[in-house]
């Protein structure tokens, strides 16, 4: 048999990986500076965190949610303590499309209402609801277009209050900092406009914090620079560090009745235990304010490049814009740098999201790496 080939591939064959290093088959180290799509949190086998695994594998690694399972519990409690979203409950799942999906569930549920407001260049995932609401028309198949969406210009508040204007509106879903479409984010002003009017017109407020939560930002969730308190919060990607896991945080004024979510594989004992350890060691390591100052850090690189370079994003969800696509120098960064780095749909936009204990000297040698690849003089041309 052979894999369904909808993945177009590199050809680089990793068989370990430590901190923020990837070795190949071939002996070869490569800088991860993406994190497989910031999934990596904590760095690539943290001894903490392979060890709790290691440690639950030896008790039990599986049961279905018909029973107590404590592991739950101490997750729940500590996610509450250092994200400071302790006014929420957590419905725990698999995956950040799984997490919008039910996010976007419950707030049909609540509202009784079915049509969502969504963002042009947003991604939300690739299931049934999550797709529909992702501004890609090329991975919505028939089946997924049956959902009534409205795209706005992120930042657009008088296109937001048409929107809403009608009243059938469930939900209005935004990443805190957009990711695979370009590391755009919406103003403060903005996003307390959307929390005023989804108040108004009875809408719930989803902040997808699937990419941008978990420190990456230099605070626990993204939507937290702007003081707003959304309905509904999903996440996962650095939640377990590569573990499959994801949740939605919802706020306590909505009451769950039983059965109205259900997974069989979410929350369980080896997935909470490995995303508890991510916890601990985001804890223990101080990792959220590690992720501010590398990211002032990157600041002081960046005066070394040229000003039509410009930098996106917060903490260490990052994009670097450049004034041309940059899909050639992504494969030289790759190939003749050994640095992994990501791309956007926004063709000129190479994206970095590395652990968050990214060190320094790994972001110098990054730096370094890039200013070798524009010194060569086909790239002189952009830049004065």
């Amino acid at each position: 048999m052979k894999l369904f080939d909808v993945y177009p591939l590199y050809d680089v064959t990793p068989v370990s990986a430590k901190g923020a290093v990837l070795t190949d088959i071939n002996g070869t180290e490569y800088l991860d500076l993406y994190g497989g799509h910031a999934v990596i949190s904590i760095g690539h086998s943290h001894p903490h965190y392979t060890q709790s695994i290691k440690d639950q594998l030896d008790k039990i690694a599986f049961y279905s949610n018909a029973v107590q399972n404590p592991i739950q519990t101490a997750y729940a409690q500590k996610l509450g303590t250092l994200s400071g979203c302790e006014d929420y409950q957590l419905f725990l799942c698999n995956s950040g499309a799984e997490a919008n999906e039910n996010a976007l569930k419950m707030a049909s549920f609540i509202t009784g209402k079915s049509k969502v407001v969504a963002f042009k260049n947003s991604f939300h995932g690739r299931t049934s609801a999550a797709v529909a609401v992702t501004d890609n028309p090329s991975i919505q198949a028939p089946i997924n277009k049956g959902h009534e969406v409205i795209f706005i210009a992120l930042n657009d508040e008088e296109a937001l209050k048409e929107a809403l204007s009608g009243g059938d509106v469930c939900a209005v879903i935004i990443e805190s900092i957009q990711g695979v479409g370009g590391l755009d984010q919406p103003t403060t002003p903005f996003f307390k406009t959307i929390e005023a009017l989804c108040q108004e017109y009875q809408v719930m407020l989803i902040a997808d914090e699937v990419q941008s939560g978990f420190g990456r930002t230099g605070l626990f969730f993204g939507f937290q620079q702007h003081g707003v308190q959304p309905d509904l919060i999903p996440m996962a990607k650095g939640m377990g560090n590569g573990f499959p896991i994801g949740g939605v945080l919802i706020h306590t004024k909505y009451k769950g009745i039983h059965g109205q979510l259900g997974t069989t594989f979410g929350g369980n004992h080896l997935g909470c235990r490995a995303a508890l350890a991510v916890l601990e060691v985001i804890e223990e390591e101080n990792l959220i304010n590690h992720a501010k100052e590398m990211h002032e850090y990157v600041k002081v690189q960046m005066a070394s490049l040229p000003a039509e370079i410009i930098l996106k994003g917060r903490g260490l969800m990052l994009g670097l814009a450049f004034p041309f696509e940059i899909a050639a120098l992504r494969k030289e960064l790759l190939y003749t740098h050994h640095i992994f780095t990501g791309a956007a749909k926004d063709k000129k936009v190479l994206r970095i999201l590395p652990a968050l204990n990214i060190t320094k000297a790994q972001i110098a040698q990054f730096f370094t790496a890039l200013k070798k690849v524009l010194d060569k003089p086909e790239n002189q041309s952009y830049f004065k």
